[in-house]
């Protein structure tokens, strides 16, 4: 897909891999609609030329409050990227429920209600342009969880199988459904992991690459390499995966 001239709206989009996606798509020449939580992330990227929209994706109000937001504009490509991340330990304490739910609804629930309510209008961008595009962005944790966080790893390992399961619904519509798989990436929500990290600004571009080339998944970085150990044994990458 050229990118050049589609209309993007992108989730998450103020900080960290998002920042790098929208950065990289406006060199390309698509019109990049963001959305943050950070009143100035916001205010930055909006100094930078973008069109923002505060959105807080962790109940149902706040999608519907997005989609209001955004009107009746034509959305080419929607990209479900914002996330949330929550230690979820029992071994040390009880966790809170309630941080939980906040992540469930915000790596999951968020963009399956955001695809629902935008889909129509990415079905009629294909009558007047060649494509339109989904991208979900899990992460390698979809294929084998850690064991800190199993709350996180749960909903992306959810929002992977809503977007396996939503490719094959999509087979012959001109949508393309993308899954991104990124490693771990350089972002505020791993500023306290001492592991090597991608930069936020190659993962974005293998992210967008997969987009431009077409191809159904974005296996960024080291997760290709954990792609491969799975389809040898998957019990061998869930156990390499429980260390980190």
């Amino acid at each position: 897909m050229d990118v050049n001239g589609k209309t993007v709206l992108l989730t998450g989009g103020s900080a960290g891999i998002g920042r790098e996606i929208a950065r990289q798509l406006k060199a390309k020449g698509a019109n990049v609609l963001l959305t943050g939580r950070d009143p100035a992330r916001l205010e930055a990227m909006a100094a930078d030329g973008f069109e923002v929209l505060a959105a807080d994706l962790s109940n149902a109000a706040g999608v519907d409050a997005l989609v209001a937001g955004i009107g009746e504009r034509a959305i080419d490509i929607l990209i479900n990227n914002a996330g949330l991340g929550v230690a979820h330990d029992v071994r040390n304490a009880l966790p809170d429920a309630d941080a939980a739910d906040g992540c469930l609804y915000a790596n999951l629930s968020a963009p399956i209600r955001l695809i629902t309510a935008l889909l129509p209008r990415l079905r009629a961008r294909t009558v007047a342009a060649p494509q339109a595009a989904i991208i979900n962005v899990t992460s390698g944790l979809a294929i084998a969880p850690n064991t800190a966080s199993s709350v996180y790893c749960a909903s992306k390992a959810g929002l992977r199988s809503y977007t396996l399961a939503l490719r094959a619904q999509l087979a012959g519509e001109p949508i393309q459904v993308i899954e991104a798989l990124p490693p771990v990436v350089d972002t505020q929500m791993t500023a306290d992991r001492k592991t090597s990290k991608m930069p936020p600004q190659e993962c974005a571009r293998q992210i967008i690459a997969a987009l431009e080339n077409g191809h159904d998944e974005a296996n960024v970085g080291m997760v290709k390499v954990l792609r491969a150990v799975y389809s040898i044994s998957p019990a061998l990458a869930r156990s390499v995966m429980r260390r980190f």
